[in-house]
């Protein structure tokens, strides 16, 4: 994981400096409560941080096609769902191209 791209409710000094010790970049925007967090906001790389409305946008396809709900109880089989249900999104998308 070399970044990290989250929305202002991540917005914790404890949480960035805890991603920058694990040598992860945050691109977490500033609340803006004084002039700098603006120009905190300026220097994150747009594409970058862009990057995370496509991540949402899919897992919002995702969970309105196939359900937000996992059935499985234990935390491997439930990532086996997750992992299932975007490999049968990826093939749906390969499959309208």
């Amino acid at each position: 994981l070399r970044s990290l791209a989250a929305d202002k409710g991540y917005d914790d000094m404890g949480f960035r400096e805890e991603l920058r010790a694990e040598g992860v970049r945050p691109l977490i925007k500033h609340r803006v409560f004084a002039p700098y967090d603006h120009a905190h906001n300026a220097r994150i790389d747009d594409d970058l941080y862009n990057q995370r409305s496509v991540c949402e946008t899919v897992n919002s396809v995702i969970k309105r096609s196939y359900g937000s709900a996992v059935r499985a109880r234990a935390w491997y089989r439930q990532f086996r769902e997750i992992v299932l249900a975007a490999a049968v999104y990826n093939v749906e998308q390969a499959v309208k191209q």
